[in-house]
């Protein structure tokens, strides 16, 4: 098989994708084995993914595959979510735009079927980019919140908690989405400052409520950001403790435009220091000016339509858009006198979080969930630890915050996309809750004592109603409580999920997991953190600045896209995405396949395999070796014995056996904690620096000199623990490698890890070592003018002969080097370097320039000769020696005579210069 120049990730991932499904990896069925749970967080069958989704979706996948290839039966659940509002806009738009059809023109039986074909439609689009990603999830099982059994576990939570007097019914302030034209939750609206005004209005006064209003001079002034509204007031309030106001308790108002006569209320709420410290009280469009009606008595009058244009109680402005309406009435309070002055005013506003309009607070009858004893079931397992959010830090207090001030859901939407609320309604306006039609007429009957047409409630519940039950419902544990999977399946592992639904999801699926499990719906929430693009904007669908992911596909690769993501992406923080980060991916597996590459050239160069490997001296016999730990790691295809034959002289074998070994122990210790990203840049740099640029370097045979078939083996063996660290995070090239590199009879996706020793720390510092003496000596060679080419004999003075002898070869391979000599001053044409506590000679009969490594040693000079003084103040601090812990105190001196050495052997080698 010839292979190309550079990784071309289209032709592997089709394949792969195809053959995972085949072979069914993926599919989880209840076994034996320990079950590891993951519920997608359900996109929602609005368009396609955004890269909020894909970073999502990635964690989840590197979780997964991560379990699956460590004993678990890993089942992962795709699925999606109807999103009422969002959904119910997208579709009223199409039709209006492709079939010039209005909602209202058409029954609601055949908007839903409008409905579904875009659930069908994008649903599908958005699994088909699910599974170009890569992620393994298991198809068998795929959910959709508008299922019917799904619709069925609704019906039967909304009656089970109303029957429990959770639910009910009435008149209260909420939000109001005008675009729409629905109720939503609290959660479901945005506050932002903004840029407005206040209005300096008139607002004449008279004695008595049937006072004549003619040639009226006498005035209060009212300050108000909202103009628009004043017909719909019902008093003006002052504090009785403001003395300015005082002579006017027991008064009233004129309400401009209107001519209505109000009270003059005295209320502790106003604030003197606000605008004039009056107040327009009007009850139905501001939710504490609604606090002061009741308490007062107040009338309410309605001056908004639902869909944000003012009613005819507004006079000579009904029926305008209340935007366009403010600019009319101010306009008419100028050409009227009444508007004395306007002012900049910064403030805040709620937008709704799927229109992104103004939401408008409007007294409403609505459909209400008491939340103050499911907050409290919802509160104690994260406090006492059954589950843990990660980052904690960042996210347990803003939990508890919320659970401890949280308010009644308002769970009734004016739509017709959703589950229905399961009320029936007589002609006299008497209901019943019941989960169907049948049943209703039953109770109905029951408890009217007689028959009626019963006609079903228009409104549909708000969509988080149906997806806090989520983990719960996609194994039928609401719609069939015991079954098999949910037993074995339910609660589930790690969520995975947004900090911004932390309150619309997160919260409620604890709160309905206790109430109806008695038990928590997960283990684990890992919060990633927002995706945002170069402005620092959320990338998301309604703002239209998301990269199309299938694009990204097609230009990088699927692999490449995670990696881009994933390195940029600390468990909970915002992350600043363009397309250099799925370049960074790009780069790296064309690096990968490079490597892969030169192993099969040397696979071309192996010594007959029916032969012993002599050793690279000559002068030792073979022996065997235990390579730390990777003993009894035989891949398919191997016929060798358990212990690899190498040279005993091989140092990088055993130094990268323990370096792999000291990686596996901290990837280990960061899935643990949820770090992921660092995992995946600890992966990275194993395989990039350690690996490719030190390991293979040092083990390449000569150009014209055979391959040892021992070396190579181990090689392969180590690439093949490479691939499988790194398959959680980019499955595809490390598959399509772990193929190539040797005949298998298995898939990585499902091989499980080989047992290894504990890294040999020793092995570890003397490889530090060596990288460490190799960068030093070609950057001397470099500063000095001496090419590479160029042959040097090298003489090192240090107190650990043994341990440069054990890499000696490497050591004289990797820096030209013809001889070693140690603890010998140099003869001849020398540069001389310090690296560490060592100082090194290198003889050459090439022509030497010296000024530029002369000014590095003088600036490591300098910079040693600060370091001491900074560490002989702190020793000759009579202070700190009294109170410093006697191992703080050796420290230091130890600092003391590193410092005094390196500047000794700094000083010598200047002189020698």
């Amino acid at each position: 098989m010839e292979l190309t120049k550079n990784y071309d990730p289209a032709s592997v991932e089709t394949k792969w994708i195809t053959h995972w499904k085949k072979q069914g990896h993926f599919n989880s069925v209840p076994d034996s084995r320990k079950p590891f749970t993951i519920v997608i967080p359900p996109p929602n069958v609005t368009g396609v993914l955004h890269m909020g989704h894909t970073l999502n979706e990635t964690v989840q996948d590197i979780l997964v595959r991560h379990a699956r290839m460590n004993g678990y039966n890993a089942c992962w659940v795709p699925g999606s979510d109807h999103a009422s509002i969002a959904t119910e806009a997208k579709v009223v738009e199409m039709l209006k735009r492709e079939k010039h059809i209005d909602k209202f023109q058409i029954s609601r039986e055949e908007f839903l079927a409008y409905a579904f074909q875009w659930k069908e439609k994008y649903g599908n689009i958005i699994y088909n980019q699910i599974e170009r990603l890569g992620c393994s999830v298991d198809w068998n099982r795929v959910a959709f919140t508008m299922d019917p059994d799904y619709y069925r576990a609704v019906m039967k939570v909304f009656t089970d908690l109303y029957d429990k007097g959770l639910i009910y019914r009435g008149a209260r302030m909420i939000n109001w989405d005008p675009i729409a034209k629905t109720a939503l939750s609290d959660e479901e609206v945005e506050h932002r400052d903004i840029a407005g005004k206040l209005y300096h209005v008139k607002y004449f006064v008279v004695d008595s409520p049937s006072a004549k209003l003619e040639n009226l001079e006498k005035f209060i002034t009212i300050a108000t950001q909202r103009p628009e509204t004043i017909m719909g007031d019902t008093a003006v309030a002052v504090n009785p403790n403001d003395e300015r106001y005082k002579p006017l308790h027991g008064k009233f108002a004129v309400i401009p435009f209107v001519n209505r006569i109000v009270p003059i209320i005295t209320d502790d709420y106003i604030d003197p220091q606000f605008g004039t410290g009056v107040l327009k009280v009007t009850p139905a469009h501001d939710i504490n000016d609604y606090n002061i009606g009741l308490k007062h008595n107040l009338a309410i009058i309605d001056t908004l339509n639902e869909d944000g244009t003012l009613t005819e109680a507004a006079g000579p402005f009904a029926g305008l858009e209340r935007f366009d309406a403010r600019k009319k009435v101010v306009a008419a309070l100028k050409e009227n006198e009444w508007l004395l002055k306007e002012e900049e005013y910064q403030t805040r506003a709620g937008f709704s979080q799927r229109t992104n309009c103004v939401v408008e607070p409007r007294i409403s009858t609505q459909w209400f969930l008491n939340m103050r004893a499911l907050a409290e079931k919802a509160l104690q397992p994260v406090l006492d630890g059954r589950i843990k959010i990660h980052p904690e830090e960042r996210f347990l207090n803003t939990y508890k915050y919320w659970l401890s001030n949280i308010k009644d859901w308002c769970i009734s939407r004016q739509l017709w996309w959703g589950q229905r609320i399961p009320a029936w309604y007589d002609a006299d306006g008497n209901f019943v809750v019941a989960e169907n039609e049948n049943d209703a007429k039953q109770l109905y009957l029951k408890k009217f004592n007689k028959s009626a047409e019963l006609k079903q409630d228009e409104d549909v519940l708000d969509t988080w109603f149906s997806s806090w039950l989520w983990p719960m419902e996609v194994f039928k544990g609401v719609t069939d409580p015991g079954n098999k999977d949910f037993n074995y399946y339910y609660p589930t592992s790690v969520l995975v999920t947004g900090q911004d639904i932390i309150f619309f999801w997160v919260a409620r699926m604890i709160m309905a997991g206790m109430e109806y499990k008695n038990e928590v719906p997960f283990k684990d929430v890992y919060f990633t953190g927002m995706v945002r693009d170069k402005q620092g904007r959320k990338m998301s669908k309604q703002l239209g600045n998301s990269p199309d992911l299938l694009e990204l596909i097609a230009k990088y690769g699927a692999d490449a896209v995670r990696f881009g993501i994933m390195v940029s992406a600390p468990a909970g923080n915002d992350l600043l995405f363009d397309e250099s980060s799925p370049d960074q991916g790009k780069f790296f597996n064309n690096k990968i396949w490079n490597a892969m590459k030169l192993l099969k050239m040397w696979k071309q160069k192996l010594n007959d395999p029916d032969e012993q490997t002599a050793d690279p001296s000559g002068q030792d016999a073979l022996v065997v070796m235990d390579v730390s730990g990777f003993a009894g790691s035989i891949e398919p295809g191997d016929n060798d014995e358990a212990h690899t034959q190498i040279s005993k002289n091989d140092f990088a074998v055993q130094w990268f056996a323990s370096r792999l070994a000291e990686v596996k122990d901290e990837v280990e210790r960061l899935y643990a904690g949820f770090k992921l990203s660092e995992a995946l840049k600890t992966i990275y740099s194993l395989i990039w620096d350690d690996f490719c640029s030190w390991y293979l370097e040092w083990v390449k045979p000569p150009v014209d000199q055979k391959m040892d078939q021992g070396i190579y083996r181990q090689s392969v063996k180590f690439f093949t623990e490479l691939m499988h660290m790194l398959h959680p995070f980019m499955p595809f090239i490390t598959e399509e490698i772990y193929h190539l590199l040797a005949e298998r009879k298995d898939d990585l996706c499902v091989r499980q890890p080989v047992s290894y020793a504990p890294a040999n720390m020793e092995m570890l510092k003397a490889g530090n070592l060596l990288k460490e003496v190799i960068t030093g000596l070609r950057d001397a060679r470099n500063k000095s003018r001496i090419k590479l080419k160029d042959e040097i004999k090298l003489y090192v003075i240090t107190g650990t002969t043994e341990l440069y002898k054990s890499f000696y070869h490497i050591l004289a391979k990797q820096v030209n080097a013809n001889t070693i000599a140690f603890n010998t001053e140099a003869i001849g044409h020398n540069v001389s370097v310090v690296i560490g506590k060592d100082k090194f000679f290198l003889e050459t009969s090439a022509e030497i320039d010296n000024s530029e490594q002369r000014e590095g040693m003088m600036k490591e000079l300098q910079h040693l000769e600060g370091f001491l003084s900074s560490v002989n103040k702190k020793l000759s601090n009579e202070k700190f020696m009294q109170n410093a812990k006697p191992e703080v105190v050796a420290l230091e001196e130890k600092k003391k005579s590193d410092a005094e050495a390196k500047i000794r052997i700094i000083r010598e080698s200047l002189a020698s210069l």
